[in-house]
This record gives C-alpha cells, sequence and structure tokens, in this order.
C-alpha cells in the first residue's frame, strides 16, 4: 500500500464506519497518547524497564500503526499530502546533512 493509498482508506473508514474525524486537537491529544504507548514498549522491549503484566499483550507493530493512523487523520484533516511532504523532506535532509554525518566522529 502506498502512502496516498492509506490516507484514501482511513479516510474512506473514517466516512463510514468512524462516523466523522475527531477535531484536529483531539487527535493530537490522540497522537501523544499513541507515541506515549509505543515508547512504553520500546522501553521495555529495548531499555531498562521490565514489562508490566497489563503491557503483556502489547504489540509493537501495532503501536507504531497506531501512531501511523493518526498521523494520517490529521494529514487528512489539514490537507497534508503524506507523499509529497516525505518527498520533500528527503530533499531537505539530502542538502542539509549531505556530508553531515559522514562527518560525525560520534558516527564512526
Amino acid at each position: 500500500m502506498t502512502i496516498e493509498e492509506a490516507q484514501q482508506h482511513v479516510d474512506n473508514w473514517i466516512k463510514t464506519i468512524g462516523v466523522r474525524y475527531f477535531s484536529e486537537l483531539t487527535n493530537m491529544a490522540i497522537l501523544s497518547e499513541e507515541v506515549g504507548e509505543l515508547a512504553r514498549i520500546m522501553a521495555r522491549t529495548y531499555g531498562d524497564q521490565s514489562f508490566k503484566q497489563t503491557d503483556a499483550e502489547k504489540n509493537l507493530a501495532d503501536e507504531m500503526a497506531d501512531v501511523l493512523w493518526v498521523l494520517i487523520c490529521l494529514a487528512n484533516q489539514t490537507g497534508v499530502d503524506l507523499t509529497e511532504a516525505l518527498q520533500k523532506n528527503f530533499e531537505k535532509k539530502n542538502n542539509r546533512d549531505a556530508d553531515r554525518h559522514r562527518n560525525n566522529e560520534k558516527l564512526k
């Protein structure tokens, strides 16, 4: 699935099953919540924290998909074409960081 297709699928789901989009501010709060849930799984899987029983059923891929879902909702609501935005972001990073990381002694 392309990013464009994902945006279309989410929009279709919202309009047929989800009734309507939550407000942009509500979705921003939900995005923050979802990122927090992802952070919890990352901290327990790759960091020093141990899992709680309530975290045992959490799935890293599902948490990442939740973050992506809400980000797509926000993009749809605000008229952002994520394919175009990502392409422009690559161009920005390629120009700005062409030698930056290669010349970073901390990365060698």
